[in-house]
């Protein structure tokens, strides 16, 4: 700060203070010279203690620098997504600075710097004597290495202060000049450049202060410095803008060239003045470069003629600037914000982004986030009408490695909160700790868990499931909640149509509600909430997953990220590995740092996971609820979902090679996706053909083995005897049919010897084998026809039997049965109706069942 003029008393106290506080900087300019006597300590007095008893050794650490997030491109070039930072640098290598930048600092900061060992002797003294002696505006003379020693304390300052005026106050000890204060700052100051200049190479002292010293606003380093105000690199800056980058160090606020209302020195510095003030300290610097024979006099006249002609290339900083790769780059940098890898606390670690110099390699696939962005553009995107109400997000993974391939969503990426419906600072993709929202109802998505539970339970995809048709099922079992409870739970299915004959592959197919709360009952709900949990499956808000019946209807809120790389470990044989979009890291110092740690397990065993993956093919076959997502160049598996009212309708699954969950759904209101409209229909169907577009592209990328398919043993088709139930009531009938798992139909009454209203036969006949669970049909009795004895044909060849019924006057069926080729029975038959001891009218048809290898 400059100062008024002293009086003599004041020039004396002055003088008294610097000998008194100073006298160690007389021995300290002479030691400059020659440093080594200094450490030795030869020439030591009281003054000399003084001065020793300061800290030599500066910690200099690694000085704030931006991180950069970077794709790699098909040709494995790498293309920047996004920087951050809280000072704008960039630090480069000695051969990364131009000669001549080097040789117009040190020709105006410091002619001498390859001469003295720290300390400039004849500048020093002659600041000292002027700014604390005679008195008046602060002189300069600090060498270059005190220069880069004060920058070092300031850095350290910024890095390490907690509030403002902590900030203000080291940064303030730090530079202060002003009195006997400025003074001893001066002597420490001194003290320390001596102690670099025993640790550190002359060079290596020039690029740390070219690295480390501010050139206007947030611009910190000469790399990022010559790219902002030249476009350009700092090794490819001629003369004049060499100079004018040293001419900023002056006063870096005062005589930037970008700032449209510049002041210097009292006077205007702006563009129409062509930059009047750093241009007198620009010619200032060429002067000094040709004093010092760096440059010949044709050379400093032609770059004195020169304007200065800035090209300015803002800086930016934060996502916004990676376009449709915006909401990956946000999840990135939650990542970051949420990994203790990167600091002990969330401050910490948005720090280390801002400061720590990362150079971040991802794993999105920049052909396929195009193409998916393109899709997403062209499906929901593009109605400008909808996009306020509804929202639509896709997350693509890799199975195996849970590497994020792309990440798209219908909105425009903002910072910040804001009122234009087009924009959002919400990523739909990923859970509310990263910057998503707490999630949306995942419907019948969810189904497959219990699939999965269900062949873990040892059940088979062709098990006909019992009581599949119950739009009223009340008992279930709950071991977390003390076992079985009682709770009627209403439930449709979305065709209306209800049959207690399904499968579960069926119900997989056709995502049957009824069949799937059935397959719940047979079940643990808890069980089926730690397999989910096993898979990765997690609630978007961060809160326990739901385990009451309506979540195994898809009641959980989840997020397309999680639920793409839990569907994913179906596509590898179980093998779950949680989302990672870091492929690797570079620290500042050049070398790769190691990632995050990643969990990646066998969540269920292979012959489940393939089991479970074959049951989902079926999805998008002909009568699939995702048959209308069909794609072509590899197989694929997957599971569709729609929640309560529609409100919210999703597609997730994919190929061995890449795994898509796709949501589309109401943000704001209850619209529902039956009636939401969008260029290629509703969004209950455009659902299906955005994933289709982004997953054919993924084909024709990545392609996509075959899968390993199914267990023999978890696609049986179980088969249970089924019970004589000739004579009961109808209602007996049933009621022992339900009890050992078969369902029924009641047919047509047909006379009988047996009593009017009782059951005469059913089909399968009484003692056969059939699929369990599968329909059996009860035949009531009419109570009519003179009857006789019905033969006992059990055991005997299909011809014979048939001989044998027929000579006693009835008419024959038969009916095949599979079983299994060893099995005595083959080709016999092994279940009739009527049976033994039953009495028939003459005419009637007996039902004989007979073994077979195949029917």
């Amino acid at each position: 700060m400059p100062q008024g003029k002293r009086t003599a008393q004041g020039a004396a106290g002055g003088l008294l203070g610097f000998v008194g506080l100073s006298a160690a900087a007389g021995l300290l300019v002479t030691a400059a010279v020659t440093p080594a006597l200094a450490v030795t300590g030869m020439t030591a007095n009281n003054a000399m203690g003084v001065f020793n008893s300061l800290p030599e050794v500066l910690k200099i650490g690694q000085p704030m620098e931006r991180s950069n997030i970077y794709v790699t491109k098909a040709n494995g070039d790498n293309q920047l997504l996004a920087s951050f930072y809280d000072q704008n640098r960039q630090e480069v290598g000695w051969d990364d600075v131009s000669q001549t930048l080097k040789d117009a600092a040190v020709s105006t900061e410091d002619p001498r710097f390859y001469e003295h060992g720290g300390i400039d002797v004849a500048g020093t003294t002659r600041a000292i004597v002027k700014t604390y002696v005679v008195g008046g505006q602060t002189q300069g003379g600090s060498s270059i290495t005190q220069q880069y020693v004060k920058n070092v304390l300031v850095q350290d300052c910024e890095q390490h202060s907690t509030t403002e005026e902590e900030l203000q106050a080291c940064s303030s000890e730090a530079t202060t000049a002003d009195g006997q204060s400025g003074m001893a700052r001066k002597l420490k100051e001194m003290r320390y450049a001596i102690g670099v200049e025993k640790q550190y190479s002359k060079d290596d002292i020039l690029l740390g202060y070219l690295n480390l010293a501010n050139f206007g606003s947030l611009n910190y380093g000469v790399e990022t410095a010559s790219n902002y105000y030249f476009n350009k690199s700092a090794k490819d800056v001629n003369i004049q803008e060499a100079a004018t980058l040293v001419a900023m160090l002056n006063s870096p606020s005062a005589l930037r060239i970008d700032n449209p209302d510049g002041v210097a020195n009292g006077k205007p510095n702006t563009e129409e003045n062509n930059w009047e003030q750093t241009k007198e300290r620009r010619n200032y610097v060429i002067s000094n470069m040709l004093k010092e024979g760096k440059i010949t006099q044709e050379e400093a006249d032609k770059a004195k003629d020169s304007k200065i002609e800035p090209d300015i290339t803002a800086p930016s900083t934060g996502c916004y600037t990676a376009g449709g790769s915006a909401y990956f780059c946000d999840y990135v940098q939650n990542v970051v914000k949420n990994n203790p890898a990167f600091g002990d606390t969330a401050e910490e670690r948005s720090a280390t982004l801002r400061r720590g110099g990362l150079n971040i390699y991802t794993t999105l696939d920049l052909d396929l986030q195009l193409s998916a962005e393109k899709s997403m553009k062209n499906y929901v995107d593009a109605n400008p009408q909808a996009i306020s109400k509804v929202g639509a997000a896709a997350s693509t993974v890799e199975p195996g490695t849970g590497r994020v391939l792309s990440m798209v969503q219908n909105t425009k990426y903002a910072a910040g909160e804001t009122d234009d419906p087009a924009y959002s600072s919400i990523n739909y993709n990923t859970d509310y700790a990263y910057g998503g929202s707490s999630g949306f109802q995942v419907g019948s998505t969810y189904k497959f868990y219990t699939l999965v539970e269900w062949l873990k339970e040892g059940h088979s995809l062709n098990e006909r499931i019992v009581d599949a048709a119950n739009r009223n099922p009340s008992v279930w079992n709950d071991s977390c909640a003390g076992g079985t409870y009682n709770f009627t739970y209403p439930v449709q299915n979305f065709n209306s149509q209800y049959s207690n004959s399904v499968t579960a592959l069926q119900a997989t197919k056709e995502s049957i509600n009824t069949a799937y709360l059935g397959m719940a009952r047979e079940l643990d709900l808890c069980k089926i909430r730690d397999t989910a949990m096993d898979l990765g499956a997690h609630r978007a808000d961060g809160k326990e997953l739901d385990k009451y019946p309506s979540s195994v209807l898809g009641s959980n809120e989840m997020a397309p990220l999680t639920v793409a790389a839990s569907v994913a470990a179906l596509g590898t044989e179980g093998k779950y590995c949680e989302p990672t979009a870091i492929d690797k890291i570079v620290g500042p110092d050049g070398k790769e740092m190691a990632l995050p740690e990643q969990d990646c397990h066998q969540a269920v065993d292979k012959e489940v996971a393939n089991t479970a993956n074959f049951g989902m093919q079926s999805v998008f076959e002909g009568g699939g609820t995702g048959a209308g997502a069909a794609v072509t160049g590899a197989e694929v598996y997957g599971k569709t979902g729609t929640s309560d009212h529609a409100r919210a309708s999703w597609i997730s699954g994919g190929t061995s090679k890449a795994v898509t969950s796709l949501w589309i759904g109401a943000v704001q209101g209850d619209a529902s996706m039956y009636q939401t409209y969008f260029n290629a229909g509703t969004g209950h169907m455009t659902k299906l053909y955005l994933w289709r577009d982004i997953m054919q592209q993924a084909i024709n990328e990545f392609g996509g083995d075959d899968f390993a398919g199914p267990s023999e043993t978890l696609t049986r088709v179980p088969q249970t005897q089924v019970p004589d139930v000739t004579g009961l009531t109808v209602e007996e009938a049933q009621e022992r049919l339900r009890s050992v798992g078969f369902s029924w139909a009641i047919g047509d009454a047909a006379e009988s010897s047996v009593e009017e209203g009782k059951v005469a036969s059913t089909s399968p006949a009484g003692g056969a084998s059939a699929a369990s669970g599968s329909q059996v049909t009860i035949t009531p009795s009419s109570g009519e026809a003179e009857e006789s004895d019905v033969p006992d044909v059990r055991g005997d060849s299909p011809g014979d039997a048939a001989k044998t019924l027929s000579d006693a006057g009835f008419s024959v069926e038969e009916k095949c049965r599979t079983g299994d080729k060893d099995d005595d029975e083959i080709d016999k038959v092994v279940g009739q109706s009527p049976g033994e001891g039953s009495k028939a009218k003459d005419g009637d048809t007996v039902t004989i069942d007979v073994l077979r290898e195949s029917c």
